[in-house]
């Protein structure tokens, strides 16, 4: 391995319970009631369209005006009050003595948000990728291959660390190594996109990358 891609939400900050929640919550003000559990199986993953054809199914063939900029004020009053980073990911990247680097589905003002806000922007300066970058959004491969292309790192020679189907998905259509973190998503929807291997601590892949020699 010469290259760990991270994705950003759920596995460097643990921001699915919040944003989930928040929509979970407007959709029952708009009289649409959907679990929890039911919300995380349709939305993780998903780039802002992807969620967006999500939002027109449930709510009637269209989304009303105002809704998508009230979610956002929202999701980013939750991530304000109550955003952290994923437990022990810290660790993990202290010890790293490969190159990383994080790819994600949303855009590059969340990201620049969230990890500014639980202080890992520093830690990935000049390497946050994002669906901003590429035509289009995982699953399709392209924003992993643009990520392994602009460090040099060849796909064969890539390890990506996701938490979604749709992430584990796109990592292995790029030809490279999934290593699939089950914290919100079952380990059997992981397997079945595709992961080399399904993790459910970030101490896990602590002890695993000391053991590829990736670590310290």
């Amino acid at each position: 391995m010469a290259l760990l891609i991270f994705d950003c939400d759920g596995v460097l900050v643990d921001s699915e319970r919040l944003s989930h929640q928040v929509l979970v919550d407007m959709l029952a003000e708009r009289g649409v009631a959907i679990e929890f559990d039911e919300a995380v199986h349709r939305f993780i993953g998903l780039s802002i369209a992807g969620g967006i054809g999500q939002l027109r199914d449930l709510l009637g063939g269209h989304v009303p005006e105002g809704f998508l900029p009230e979610m956002g004020r929202r999701t980013k009053a939750a991530f304000q009050a109550g955003l952290t980073t994923v437990p022990g990911i810290e660790a993990v990247l202290d010890a790293l003595i490969h190159p990383f680097c994080v790819a994600s589905n949303g855009n590059h003002s969340k990201v620049n948000f969230t990890l500014g806000h639980t202080g890992l922007a520093p830690r990935f300066a000049g390497r946050i990728f994002t669906a901003d970058d590429v035509p289009r959004p995982k699953p399709a491969p392209d924003l992993f291959l643009h990520a392994a292309t602009t460090l040099g790192v060849a796909p064969e020679h890539t390890t990506v660390v996701e938490d979604t189907p749709t992430g584990i998905t796109a990592a292995k259509a790029a030809g490279m190594r999934a290593i699939g973190y089950a914290a919100m998503t079952p380990a059997a929807r992981l397997q079945a996109a595709g992961a080399d291997l399904v993790l459910h601590h970030m101490a896990d892949l602590h002890a695993l990358l000391q053991a590829e020699g990736a670590a310290r």
